[in-house]
């Protein structure tokens, strides 16, 4: 078995989260600028075999998608069209972010770490993987 890449778009920074090769545990792997992050992948996948990559799925309480869905779309047919055999699957991710926040509270974050907007996305990254993961299995 392979990897599966969790990502945490957004328009300036991206958060990734990995599994285990038997895809047990969600992880998180680092943040990167977004504008950076195909090429990211590149050389992660040079080095990491990766079956999937989970999106995540950002939509309203009304289960409507949000504004940041239209970036998603086109970002998503780059990543389509530079790793097209790699599947890509959509994970909601309502209040991912509220979750992170709350689990680097729980944690024992210091306020001043609880302020890093990218450790907040690659805790949110690892929420959607460990969605999921729960969702898959």
């Amino acid at each position: 078995m392979a990897r599966l890449v969790a990502l945490d778009f957004g328009k300036v920074r991206t958060g990734i989260a990995v599994t285990d090769e038997l895809q047990l545990i969600a992880s998180g792997l680092t943040t990167v600028a977004t504008e950076d992050l195909i090429d990211f992948l590149k050389k992660y996948l040079s080095e990491e075999a990766v079956d999937c990559f989970v999106v995540g799925e950002p939509k309203q309480m009304n289960n409507m998608p949000s504004e940041s869905e239209v970036l998603i779309q086109e970002f998503l047919k780059k990543l389509k069209a530079t790793f097209a055999e790699i599947p890509v699957v959509r994970q909601d991710e309502r209040f991912t972010s509220k979750m992170a926040f709350q689990s680097m509270i729980d944690g024992g974050l210091k306020k001043k770490q609880r302020r890093n907007k990218a450790l907040v996305d690659e805790i949110s990254a690892t929420l959607i993987l460990q969605s999921y993961l729960n969702r898959a299995h």
